[in-house]
Order: structure tokens, then C-alpha cells, then sequence
């Protein structure tokens, strides 16, 4: 092995936490044309995301200041990757056959992939999600989620 220390900025965790700003901060420029009730969840939990991201940033920088060696990215990389693709179906999915029916689908396999398998758990979960998200959204502040491309007319 090599004695010579990588660079900084080509950390795990940093390179990380740099693109999570700016894929986060490129999806916050469209909740601008979103009337202000609908994009209030989306800003919200976009800033939160960039808010997090520097602060991981942040620390892992201090780590790199003292020399501390860059923790591996993760030990189970194709159960990232799985995830990732199951996030990129989801979205998928919630335009073409709607929120709801994509999140009810999307919510035990996302726990299963990552080793949960209680069948009763893995539904109790995805009921108390999703009739969440209804009763506050749809219910209580009358938003309209997509409901996919497949249904409309």
C-alpha cells in the first residue's frame, strides 16, 4: 500500500455529503413553483437534508485534519446499490401508478432488503405510513398526491 494520503475532498463520507447538497439543492429549485402549502414538506425536508450533509462534511474534515484514516464507505455495498435502485423505482413508480399504491408496495421492500422480515411488522408498517401520510396530507390539508399516469383519463 501506498503512504502517500488521498486527498481530503476524495473522502467517502465527503464526496458523499457534497453530492447529497448538491442533488438535494438541485431538487429544492423546483418546489419554488410549487404553491406554498405543497411545497412546504419537500423545502422542509430537502434543507434538512442539506443541513445534515454539511454537518457531515464538517466532521468528517475535522477527522481528516487530524489524519484520521477515512472510514470505509459501507461494508455492504450491493445492499446500498439495492436501495438506491429501489429509490429510483419508487419514484418511478409514484409517477406512473401514484403515491399511494407505490409507497404501500416500496415500504416493505426497502425493510425487507435491509433485513426485516416480520410479515406482521413489515404490514403494521406500511398501514401506519401510509394512513399517516393520508390523514395528514390528504385529509387534513387536502393536498392531492399523484395519482400516476396509468389512471388519468
Amino acid at each position: 500500500m501506498s503512504d502517500t494520503p488521498k486527498p481530503r475532498l476524495m473522502r467517502p463520507e465527503t464526496l458523499t455529503a457534497i453530492g447529497i447538497v448538491v442533488v438535494a439543492g438541485a431538487l429544492l429549485i423546483p418546489t419554488a413553483e410549487l404553491r406554498p402549502i405543497s411545497a412546504l414538506l419537500p423545502a422542509a425536508m430537502l434543507i434538512g437534508l442539506i443541513v445534515l450533509s454539511v454537518a457531515l462534511l464538517a466532521m468528517d474534515q475535522r477527522r481528516a485534519a487530524k489524519g484520521e484514516a477515512p472510514a470505509p464507505m459501507t461494508k455492504s455495498p450491493k445492499r446500498v446499490i439495492g436501495a438506491f435502485l429501489l429509490i429510483v423505482a419508487y419514484a418511478l413508480a409514484a409517477d406512473f401508478i401514484g403515491f399511494y399504491i407505490s409507497t404501500a408496495i416500496t415500504i416493505p421492500l426497502v425493510a425487507w432488503a435491509f433485513g426485516y422480515r416480520a410479515p406482521l411488522g413489515l404490514l403494521a408498517a406500511t398501514v401506519i405510513v401510509v394512513g399517516t401520510i393520508w390523514l395528514i396530507f390528504d385529509f387534513g390539508m387536502s393536498q392531492d398526491f399523484p395519482a400516476g399516469r396509468l389512471w388519468k383519463d
